[in-house]
């Protein structure tokens, strides 16, 4: 397709959203990009649908066919809304979780769809405020749930949003799930077909005890307590990025034991800007500049971070000469997994059946670690999803130790299907005291 002809689908498919019935703020940035004389905006926010892949959503908020806003959400929890209610149609009530990061737009988005949710007869637990990712997986499989979603760009650039689509184990979909849904997300052929009213009586606001739920599950992953007691004053500090993981993190340090937590306060603050960083990604050096600062000012022995939706860790500790360096994710997957197969078997509790799982992507040494110790382990494509598979596949016969990928992500324990950077920080800590 040439420029003109590209620019005269955009524009023809841009006239359209200021006759349909969307908002009057939406109208008027769709008019702002139609009247602006370069129009390479308004050919990338039209020149194709937001495609809800397996993955779900993800894309730059504004308004247009290809960007996250409240219509394109919604035709996505409109399908998966359609979809449920054909595959559950047997149960007497359908439910749902709704969770949400720290991003612009998330809690819009979250309360969003769960009026749309309601409003097709479907029962909705919302978080009553940001949460991590690894805590929907939690409520879905605590409350009994049929499905659940995330709003979240994990560690995209701060002018991205997404939806996360998760199952009945509290794993993102997969097949035949995912390309099911998909199918019915691309049937809404016109905002008109979203039931944007919703029920109130159907909308239950979850919070405290739902958290105090998942630190309980999480403090149970401990195998050192006698260590965190002989080194509970033990220096650590910890960033949430201005994401989730304050929610979270800091109580779960607590309750494990540790008394000497310290916060990097600029980044405290719950922020969609993320004002103190270029990227809120864990993965990147610069994402720890003012945690790893913040250690030496302190004299702390370890830095740990988190992402915006706290699923995935990073960390930072003291080399030989005393100055700090960051563990990247196949040194930490390492690190968890024989910390775990040293105390289980210290402990006696290994019995045979035991098993982790790394990504295709991950060091090989995680394999060398395991086959020395008998504990079965298995590759994974990339992505969480399947380790949670393999984790459902396995969970009548063997029992799951531990499993991660060289992108910083880690789980250990089976209460929640998808990587967990609060239970990765209690561990973390864990590791430290005991070393």
């Amino acid at each position: 397709m040439n420029e003109e002809a590209l620019l005269h689908k955009v524009t023809e498919k841009a006239q359209k959203w200021l006759a349909g019935n969307y908002n009057e703020e939406t109208k008027k940035e769709v008019e702002q990009m139609l009247n602006n004389e370069d129009k390479s905006l308004l050919i990338d926010a039209f020149y194709r649908e937001l495609e809800f892949g397996t993955g779900g959503l993800r894309g730059i908020m504004g308004a247009g066919s290809n960007r996250m806003n409240i219509y394109t959400v919604g035709s996505a929890t409109q399908g998966l809304s359609n979809y449920l209610l054909q595959e559950f149609a047997e149960l007497p009530e359908i439910k749902v979780v709704i969770g949400h990061d720290c991003r612009n737009n998330s809690r819009k988005f979250a309360e969003i769809s769960a009026n749309i949710f309601s409003a097709n007869g479907i029962k909705v637990y919302l978080f009553e405020d940001l949460r991590p990712t690894p805590e929907v997986s939690f409520a879905i499989r605590k409350l009994g749930c049929q499905s659940g979603i995330m709003i979240t760009a994990s560690h995209n650039p701060k002018e991205y949003n997404g939806y996360k689509a998760y199952w009945d184990d509290g794993a993102q979909v997969l097949a035949p799930h995912d390309k099911n849904i998909i199918a019915e997300v691309n049937r809404i052929k016109s905002i008109d077909d979203i039931k944007f009213e919703g029920n109130p009586d159907l909308i239950k606001i979850i919070g405290k005890d739902m958290d105090k739920a998942f630190i309980d599950e999480v403090l149970k992953l401990s195998l050192s307590p006698e260590a965190i007691k002989r080194q509970h004053d033990l220096k650590i500090v910890y960033t949430p990025i201005h994401g989730a993981g304050i929610m979270l993190v800091p109580a779960a340090l607590k309750a494990a034991g540790f008394t000497n937590v310290i916060n990097v306060p600029e980044q405290d603050v719950i922020s969609g800007e993320f004002p103190t960083v270029v990227s809120p990604n864990p993965e990147e050096p610069a994402a720890l500049e003012l945690a790893v600062k913040r250690a030496i000012e302190t004299d702390a022995e370890i830095v740990m971070a988190t992402d915006p939706d706290a699923d995935r860790i990073g960390t930072a500790v003291r080399n030989n000469d005393g100055e700090f360096v960051l563990v990247n994710g196949n040194q930490t997957m390492i690190l968890y997994l024989y910390y775990l197969i040293t105390r289980w078997k210290e402990l006696g509790k290994l019995t045979g059946k035991e098993y982790a799982v790394k990504t295709i992507v991950t060091t090989e040494l995680v394999s060398k670690i395991a086959a020395k110790n008998g504990v079965d382990l298995f590759d994974s494509y990339t992505g969480f999803k399947w380790i949670a598979d393999i984790i459902r596949k396995n969970e009548d016969t063997k029992i799951y130790l531990g499993g991660g990928e060289e992108s910083y992500g880690f789980l250990a324990g089976d209460f929640v299907r998808d990587k967990d950077s609060v239970s990765a920080c209690m561990l973390f800590a864990e590791m430290a005291a005991w070393a």
